[in-house]
């Protein structure tokens, strides 16, 4: 992988706009710099420890795991304050653009969870915060909403398009381009142009590394496989990354079917995808044969968008990674199971990765499982009684 471009073989790169080139270059610049510096990796590890609670449990489903047929184990990303893995990668970042002399961060959302990381971090360290969600997702996570500008934040309804994550993601990028002296970019998964795929990443792969030391306290060796859902991917790397020279483990990325691979209602981005840049960089995403971006569907927001972070995209062209997909049925089973069975209430994201274990039925009988469990799911008991409605 070339440090200068960002690539992940053929995938990622940085196809922006002439004016985004030097800003990401000067990111770059301080994130390559800040990997090296003590300072840097004293007060991420502080906030990380102290503000955020890691490291975060990983917790042995045992109901659960006798109900599915296999032994299942949580790591409960869930659990950190702001629900979500989210606020492991807004700090890092927060720091980076603290220390480029930033005074405003600019940020899009789909599910909440990034928004409400992001708005955390602006009050945490004093920027000026505005974040763009879909009017879509404002409707089916207006808690998260309320939260966001309880913290602060000034959110702007995006109306246009799909008027979901793909759309919030546009205008944020809009507005970075007019704003780029003073605001820094926070973007929420490993997508976008070069730096921020092996920026969110590096972030994130906090989450593999805790869970190599946790699960030899449990079980004195590697789980047998991993589990994380993939809409952008900052979960999935960050449980995947550390464990991609062993061998022996296998990782299951999970995609959201919604209402069927045969429809055109779905977020298969790498199942039914195709190469092609999106948000800065060459990755697989839904397109139509003029290269025209295709709407994206998952009862879950985090995961309707339309593409995949490059570094996934190669991992799963490689074959390192195998790349299956969950129903919003079956999601919503799974999100039901781990309420009645471990009084855990998960985001529709993290559901879609248990609904894989819920339905693959070939496991031996001594296999150990990591799910990612990246979110909670307050914020998606409104979307649930909804679907009670529809179905009733």
């Amino acid at each position: 992988m070339g440090k200068s471009i960002g690539k992940f073989g053929r995938f990622g790169g940085r196809f922006v706009p002439e004016t985004l080139m030097g800003p990401l270059l000067d990111l770059e610049q301080e994130f390559l710099k800040a990997m090296k510096d003590p300072s840097f990796k004293k007060e991420f590890g502080f906030y990380l420890k102290n503000y955020c609670g890691r490291p975060t449990p990983l917790y042995f489903a045992r109901n659960l795991s006798e109900n599915y047929g296999v032994k299942i184990y949580l790591k409960r990303e869930d659990l950190n304050p702001t629900g979500a893995h989210k606020i492991t990668n807004c700090i890092g970042q927060a720091i980076i653009a603290k220390r480029m002399g930033k005074r405003r961060i600019v940020a899009e959302t789909g599910a909440g969870q990034h928004g409400i990381a992001v708005a955390t971090t602006a009050s945490l360290f004093g920027f000026e915060c505005t974040i763009y969600m879909g009017e879509i997702d404002m409707e089916r996570q207006s808690i998260n909403l309320l939260k966001m500008k309880l913290l602060g934040a000034e959110v702007i309804k995006v109306s246009s398009g799909s008027k979901t994550l793909k759309d919030a993601t546009n205008e944020a990028m809009r507005d970075w381009v007019t704003n780029v002296k003073n605001t820094h970019y926070l973007l929420g998964s490993a997508v976008g142009p070069h730096p921020y795929p092996i920026m969110v990443r590096n972030f994130q792969s906090i989450i593999g590394m805790e869970v190599k030391k946790q699960i030899k306290k449990y079980e004195n060796r590697f789980p047998d496989i991993l589990v994380a859902c993939i809409g952008g991917g900052s979960n999935a790397i960050g449980l995947f990354y550390p464990f991609l020279k062993e061998k022996n483990v296998k990782m299951i990325g999970v995609e959201a079917e919604g209402k069927g691979k045969e429809t055109p209602f779905h977020a298969l981005s790498l199942l039914k995808g195709s190469e092609g840049i999106f948000h800065g960089s060459l990755t697989y995403v839904l397109q139509d044969e003029d290269g025209q971006i295709n709407n994206s569907h998952s009862i879950s927001a985090g995961l309707d968008y339309p593409g995949v972070g490059p570094e996934i995209s190669f991992l799963f062209k490689k074959g390192r990674i195998i790349v299956d997909c969950v129903n919003d049925s079956l999601a919503m089973e799974a999100f039901n199971d781990l309420a009645k069975f471990e009084g855990i209430i998960p985001a529709l994201e993290s559901a879609h990765g248990l609904g894989w274990v819920k339905k693959f039925k070939n496991f031996r009988g001594d296999e150990t499982i990591v799910v990612n469990l990246s979110g909670r799911g307050e914020k998606d008991l409104l979307t649930k009684e909804k679907k009670n409605d529809e179905t009733s």
